[in-house]
């Protein structure tokens, strides 16, 4: 296992790259409502990728033939644009990555369309805290399985949740994804030590049912094996050279979200 470690220029440049996700997410969120198109909200992200001079890294990856991923329902991730319109009571996952000068940014929600059941409502509330937990967890001088434990422990005192076997989240950089691959469940304090530079990828997958998949014969989507709902979330973030932790594809760089949890913000890419 190799792990690329950052300079702060570079962890820079991966700010830039982290700003052109956290936006185009942002303008995709907002054009989401029952009738539109996941071609529609593609379009979106094509759209804004051109305005900023960035680069998708989803097309093509592998022959994936669009810049965003979008699972609706059951598909719980890696699902294909298409013309199907969103229909009320759906919960929409949008992934979606950049690359600005070479570098990296990877970020991913799932939101309710309309009008929402309260159990999907708080699978995505469950998926996303868990997310933040696991990065509040990811402190310089720890090992990798704290974040896998702190997301597994949050979502089982949640109720009973199908969380992701196959998937997990990964490091990023000069690709999409590099090592480590981050598991969403574990005991804490095994793995590679954690330390300035590192770049993480934190990316919980969970359904109201099975943890069990399958992918469809389009060779891409996910879905769950009981067809249960599923949400997702993803933010990536690095471990500054102060050793405190900035959210690359967040807006505020996670200061809301893990002040809350009592986790202070490196202000060197502010």
């Amino acid at each position: 296992m190799v792990i690329q470690i950052k300079s702060l220029d570079q962890l820079k440049t991966m700010r830039r790259a982290g700003l052109v996700v956290a936006q185009s997410l942002e303008l995709m969120r907002d054009a989401i409502a029952v009738g539109v198109t996941t071609n529609q909200l593609d379009a979106i992200a094509v759209d804004h990728l051109k305005k900023r001079n960035a680069k998708s890294n989803f097309l093509g990856y592998h022959g994936y033939p669009k810049v965003i991923c979008a699972s609706i329902n059951h598909e719980i991730v890696h699902g294909i644009p298409n013309d199907r319109p969103i229909a009320d009571g759906d919960i929409v996952s949008i992934d979606f990555g950049a690359i600005v000068e070479g570098w990296h940014g990877d970020s991913a929600f799932s939101v309710g369309v309309g009008t929402v059941d309260p159990q999907d409502q708080k699978l995505m509330d469950t998926c996303e805290e868990s997310m933040w937990r696991g990065i509040a967890a990811g402190k310089n001088g720890g090992h990798l399985t704290d974040i896998s434990e702190a997301i597994e422990k949050y979502i089982n005192s949640q109720g009973k949740y199908g969380i992701l076997r196959e998937y997990g989240g990964h490091g990023i950089g000069t690709e999409m994804h590099q090592d480590p691959h981050i598991l969403n469940f574990g005991k804490a304090g095994f793995g590679p030590e954690l330390k300035p530079g590192m770049t993480l990828a934190i990316e919980p997958m969970i359904t109201r049912g099975t943890a069990k998949t399958n992918v469809l014969t389009d060779e891409w989507t996910v879905i769950s094996a009981d067809k249960s709902n599923g949400a997702h979330f993803e933010h990536s973030y690095a471990i500054c050279p102060d050793g405190k932790p900035f959210v690359l594809t967040a807006l505020d760089g996670g200061k809301e979200r893990l002040g809350a949890l009592g986790v202070e913000i490196s202000d060197l890419l502010s």
